[in-house]
């Protein structure tokens, strides 16, 4: 039976993958290295440590030191969330309908806590969540479990109990590895690729999500349905 939910966030509470796409190009650009949209799929859910770890074995730098890479794609994408965030379609309904039943609502990022401070604030949706958990909070970021578990622990509800709605297969790997359920809500272009299959379910948006069937049954795929995009 389901007792929690967890989201992940960028991607899910906010169509923020743009913007984390042309921060790299231009700051990774303007250090020499090459990003075709092929490659950058390649990091998609990698924590921004990760991510710029993974450019510079690509193609070393000399001229800014990676903590200085990683902090100015950060600021890249703070300031574009600011500026033109928008929660993604189905959000706030599916947040007030949890809220209103009562359900345990957690956040678990691989972004860090000032982004994922600057994301609520934009939309306004902080109150809804029961706890708060960004990658300085675990040892390891997404795909290892550890956000996910810190989470659940956080809202006092067991691993196996939990549901998870996450856009990558990075988040949906740490998810698995914790022992939850969860919902994929892919990419457009990344709809038909097998490795989504390990989620129970995949949805095109968070208003397909009924939650009705969620407080009346244990969560089941059967009792979903969606079409591909």
């Amino acid at each position: 039976m389901i007792q929690a939910v967890i989201f992940d966030m960028d991607g899910v509470l906010i169509d923020s993958e743009p913007m984390w796409h042309q921060a790299e190009l231009e700051v990774f650009g303007s250090l020499g290295v090459t990003i075709c949209p092929q490659r950058q799929q390649q990091t998609v859910g990698m924590t921004t440590k990760a991510v710029t770890a993974h450019w510079y074995q690509q193609s070393p730098w000399s001229s800014m030191s990676l903590d200085e890479a990683e902090q100015a794609v950060l600021q890249h994408v703070a300031t574009q969330i600011k500026l033109r965030g928008v929660a993604k379609k189905g959000l706030l309904p599916l947040l007030n309908r949890l809220k209103q039943a009562a359900i345990p609502t957690g956040l678990a990022t691989n972004s860090p806590g000032f982004l994922m401070d600057t994301t609520l604030e934009k939309l306004q949706i902080r109150h809804y969540f029961n706890t708060h958990c960004s990658v300085e909070m675990v040892q390891q970021g997404k795909p290892a479990p550890d956000i996910y578990l810190l989470a659940a622990e956080n809202l006092g509800v067991a691993p196996q109990h939990c549901l998870v709605f996450e856009d990558s297969y990075t988040g949906l790997s740490a998810a698995k590895a914790a022992g939850m359920q969860v919902i994929a809500l892919p990419a457009v272009h990344d709809w038909h690729l097998e490795k989504f299959d390990l989620a129970e379910l995949k949805l095109r948006c968070l208003s397909e999500f009924d939650l009705n069937q969620l407080n009346s049954n244990p969560f089941t795929v059967a009792q979903f349905s969606a079409q591909p995009a």
